[in-house]
């Protein structure tokens, strides 16, 4: 597992490169957790690479909904794959974690 972040002009984006799972979420999370410390409102998570989420994984993204509500950050989740998006969908976090298609839809929603 290999996360990756980098500050863009209209966002922080964070990349997932593997399995999801209870050991790995606290790398997501302390990037999660880095981005929040930067302040920064618009949060990309590049799902092109993540082959797997466990319920530690979604638990990571469910962690902060409340939060990101609160303060007006946008956190978008992008290129997920069909089996990761059937996990989120199943559970009906599709509801609650917004989920695009690409990263230039992902940037098209937060310049609105």
């Amino acid at each position: 597992m290999n996360i990756q972040s980098v500050k863009e002009d209209l966002a922080y984006v964070i990349s997932i490169d593997g399995e999801l799972d209870a050991s790995s979420s606290i790398h997501l999370d302390k990037a999660i957790e880095q981005a929040v410390s930067n302040n920064e409102k618009n949060i990309l998570i590049d799902c092109t690479n993540l082959k797997y989420i466990s319920s530690a994984g979604l638990g990571v993204f469910m962690s902060y909904l409340q939060d990101f509500e609160n303060t007006g950050t946008s956190m978008i989740l992008y290129n997920m794959s069909e089996k990761v998006k059937s996990v989120f969908s199943i559970l009906g976090l599709d509801q609650l974690i917004q989920i695009v298609r690409n990263k230039e839809e992902a940037i098209k929603t937060i310049s609105q």
